[in-house]
């Protein structure tokens, strides 16, 4: 029989690492589960101090980014996460950050949909 992959959306690695156990005792082909970031970069490697005013950018202290240039600077700061300025548009924070990727054979598919469901995944 062929493969299936599933792309399942945690937001915990906890709940994300329950699903893991239970898709192993089901006989999952591969598995791996991976937290994602809108923003590349794995965050700063220091703290700052914002009353000192060595800042680079809104971004910088909002978001948690390490300086990546002033071109792209500019449009971290412009984000509705950074800024808190929205005009109401259709961006929705889920709070999904981490994602399950699994291979299942294709006859146990759905059983395994359904138990990635059953464990809060947005699938």
């Amino acid at each position: 029989m062929a493969d299936k992959n599933i792309l399942a959306y945690f937001k915990s690695p906890d709940q994300a690492q329950e699903a893991a156990a239970k898709l192993r005792d089901l006989g999952v082909i591969d598995l791996q589960i991976d937290r994602y970031r809108k923003y590349p970069g794995d965050g700063v490697s220091q703290f700052m101090n914002p009353i000192t005013g060595q800042i680079e950018s809104l971004a910088d202290l909002t978001l948690g980014l390490e300086d990546s240039g002033p071109d792209s600077r500019v449009l971290l700061d412009a984000d509705v996460t950074a800024s808190g300025f929205s005009d109401g548009g259709n961006e929705v924070v889920t709070g999904h950050d981490i994602l399950l990727t699994a291979v299942v054979d294709e006859a146990k598919h759905h059983q395994a949909l359904d138990l990635l469901r059953e464990a809060g995944a947005l699938v």
